[in-house]
């Protein structure tokens, strides 16, 4: 229905598009033609709607690829998005759809060449010398404006985990622009793995946000869940097995399949280049599907 995208343009199914832009659904009326109370409540409740990206290490590109296909098809949405989620690198992504959409292209560029550098080395990120969060922190600087804690106040929730108590934190406040670059590295680190020295904010240790709450869930409104991780989730994979079983990881419900196993171990030794594009482009594909399916397409 999708077909690969480029640089220009991505070509979707126009029959397709024309049901789901026809589809009509009477949403908040009673039997009457009425709305009662309790309708208009929903009706608010479904205006309500919130991003959440889970975290996934490398497999973030999947998340740029459907950050991608809500800028370009999703606009319906995004009008209606009061809030954007996410733990480790799905925290990143959803501060690129907030705060610089336009960036989108240039995060995935980046994003590739930190899975080719990684790839080069010995050991992967755990090599010894290598800089993870240096690289990291490079990255998020070229690609996030002056002004992104002023747009991301009270609209971009970040997952973190307390080093010392392990007790999860959703920090939504940023005072400074490097704050926000502090909480979204925070985020990503992983212990060893990224570094031994957590990072420090607001005189206190914190460590990656998927270890405790990979999946962010706000308490208001429909929280819209993206993972590159099959499972009960609205933009996702769909494996297919003979038995449908599900693990919760840090709040995230994962099918337990071999493909997600994969996944996993992708997640910190990034694949090639040519798994990296497809991983993005199915991302975009999985995340037009569900904006077709739920008339937010455009």
């Amino acid at each position: 229905m999708v077909s690969k995208i480029n640089d220009k343009q991505s070509v979707v199914d126009s029959r397709m598009a024309t049901s789901a832009e026809g589809t009509k659904i009477a949403v908040g009326k009673s039997p009457s033609g009425v709305c009662d109370g309790r309708q208009h409540s929903l009706q608010a409740q479904m205006k309500h709607i919130n991003l959440s990206f889970a975290a996934c290490g490398f497999l973030g590109i999947y998340h740029l690829g459907a950050a991608a296909a809500f800028h370009r098809h999703g606009k319906k949405l995004l009008k209606d998005v009061k809030a954007f989620a996410g733990a480790s690198a799905g925290s990143l992504a959803a501060a690129v759809l907030l705060a610089v959409p336009e960036n989108i292209e240039k995060c995935k560029h980046f994003a590739y060449g930190f899975a080719q550098e990684v790839r080069r080395l010995n050991f992967g990120a755990v090599t010894p010398g290598y800089d993870f969060m240096k690289t990291l922190r490079e990255g998020i600087e070229s690609i996030l404006p002056s002004d992104v804690h002023e747009i991301a106040e009270n609209r971009l929730y970040v997952s973190v985990t307390n080093s010392k108590s392990g007790e999860n934190h959703l920090v939504s406040n940023f005072a400074s622009r490097e704050d926000l670059i502090k909480v979204l590295l925070a985020s990503s680190f992983i212990p060893v793995y990224a570094g031994i020295k957590p990072v420090e904010f607001k005189g206190q240790k914190w460590v990656d946000g998927g270890l405790t709450n990979g999946l962010p869930i706000l308490p208001v409104g429909r929280t819209v869940t993206i993972s590159p991780f099959s499972g009960r989730l609205d933009i996702c994979p769909q494996d297919k097995g003979r038995v449908d079983l599900y693990v919760k990881l840090a709040k995230q419900d994962m099918m337990l399949s071999l493909a997600n196993l994969v996944r996993l171990n992708q997640a910190l030794f990034p694949p090639d280049q040519e798994k990296m594009e497809l991983l993005y482009q199915n991302g975009f594909d999985d995340a037009v599907r569900f904006l077709l399916k739920e008339n937010w397409f455009e």
